[in-house]
């Protein structure tokens, strides 16, 4: 494995590809200012920012795997310099707003401090908080830490130094015979027929923590970052289509610009760090039930271009899910895509995610609706949940009842939809009232749009 740390070059060999860049830089590198917090993502005391296509991105390096990293360029806070030895502006800024409290987050900060300086983002609380939302202060020493902030909101930082070419892998590699990493679709598909039982790796938010909390790294994976196809995002004027993967940090303009209501939705999915690297294919592929995206994608009408060695098939994501954990997607297929239809004339969507807390939380139940009105009546409904079931679900009993006879009958269909189940999240009735509220607040939202939105503001 060949990739930059703080500009220079390192080779690594004899070392397991399934190591969490954390305890290689930890144990094997000596660079401790990289903290373990969580070991699950949550915490950012592992933050470091990955510096690639002539920006910064802020990561965890808790749960991103190291065979990841090849052909990357990775810095730490160790790596931070300003002009002639001086101290980086980043560290100027935080220790002058003396929001280094107890130290031990303070790295974790700095790092997505510097990638919030050079992502040209302004000083505005919406933005700070955005950038923050992954780093949690164990001393609760948020005032000056965005006070350093505001300090460093829009600061000239100089660009990322360009990637050595020695970097740049043209064909396929695999790391310890466990580690594929394909550089074509055809390529990747003869290692899925090959080796149906390897877990796809995208971006490891979920299957990171095999390696870092439960500490049984997979045996085998075939990473899908760089093939080109699934990395593709197009559009024309009716339809939308993302490759699996594809980051939320890179779909997340195409994807707002068409169903603006997921810009506050795309907020709460996961983190800076975590948009950074997770991808949407990635998200159907689990088959969670509580994944944040698959009840949005059902509401949009998505369909799934799924390949193999056999040939292509487009299947509707209804058809995709079929019981806990299990799919449609056969051992030999990967998903390439995920296709849906812009909205028509008189269409609306919105959506909803309740958790326990705001940020960097898994949903109790989540909710999508896209509702077409023509003359003052709703002549088509597609609703769908997470949390509700075994799957991610559409509410076809509330469907028919909202056409039939309004909102009121859509609530009180829930219950035919789903038999939702106790768990340490909510209970089965909390989860059936919250999503009658949603409901609710769909109608409400239909009613008096901009009323809502002031309401949603406070």
């Amino acid at each position: 494995m060949r990739f930059t740390l703080n500009d220079t070059l390192v080779d690594v060999a004899g070392l397991s590809p399934m190591t969490t860049l954390l305890d290689w830089l930890r144990d094997h590198r000596g660079l401790r200012g990289t903290k373990e917090g969580c070991a699950e993502g949550d915490c950012g005391a592992c933050t470091v920012v990955l510096e690639r296509d002539g920006g910064r991105e802020a990561i965890n390096a808790c749960i991103v795997l190291l065979g990841q990293v090849d052909g990357q360029s990775v810095r730490t806070v160790e790596g931070l310099r300003g002009a002639e030895g001086a101290p980086h502006p980043v560290q100027t800024a935080m220790a002058e707003a003396d929001a280094t409290q107890c130290g031990f987050c303070t790295p974790g900060f700095v790092m997505s401090a510097l990638a919030f300086a050079s992502g040209g983002n302004t000083a505005d609380t919406g933005s700070i908080h955005d950038a923050l939302a992954g780093n949690l202060c164990r001393c609760t020493g948020y005032r000056p830490i965005v006070e350093a902030m505001t300090r460093i909101a829009g600061l000239a930082v100089e660009p990322p130094p360009a990637a050595p070419a020695i970097l740049a892998r043209p064909a396929s590699v695999v790391f310890d015979g466990a580690f594929f990493a394909p550089r074509t679709l055809d390529e990747l598909l003869d290692l899925r027929a090959a080796h149906p039982d390897a877990l796809l790796l995208a971006g490891a938010t979920d299957l990171g923590l095999l390696a870092s909390r439960a500490r049984k790294p997979p045996k085998q994976v075939i990473h899908l970052r760089h093939v080109p196809e699934l990395a593709a995002i197009s559009t024309t004027d009716d339809r939308i289509t993302i490759g699996a993967a594809a980051t939320y940090a890179a779909a997340t303009s195409t994807l707002v610009e068409a169903f603006p209501a997921l810009r506050s939705y795309l907020s709460r999915l996961g983190s800076r760090q975590i948009r950074n690297m997770g991808t949407i294919g990635g998200n159907i592929g689990t088959a969670s039930p509580i994944g944040d995206m698959p009840p949005v994608l059902l509401a949009l009408e998505a369909s799934l271009t799924l390949v193999s060695k056999r040939g292509t098939r487009e299947i509707p994501l209804d058809d995709f899910f079929l019981d806990y954990r299990k799919t449609a997607l056969a051992p030999d297929e990967i998903i390439q895509s995920i296709s849906m239809p812009r909205l028509w004339e008189g269409e609306s969507f919105h959506c909803d995610k309740v958790s326990k807390r705001r940020d960097q939380d898994i949903s109790t139940v989540a909710g999508a609706y896209r509702v077409r009105i023509r003359n003052g009546k709703i002549e088509d409904a597609r609703l769908a949940f997470g949390g509700m079931a075994a799957t991610p679900r559409r509410a076809r009993a509330a469907e028919a009842a909202l056409l039939k006879d309004g909102f009121a009958a859509a609530i009180a269909a829930v219950g035919e939809d789903f038999k939702p189940v106790d768990d340490w999240r909510g209970s089965a009735d909390y989860r059936l009232q919250v999503a009658a509220n949603l409901l609710r607040r769909l109608e409400l939202r239909l009613a008096d749009p901009q009323r809502v939105l002031e309401v949603e503001a406070l």
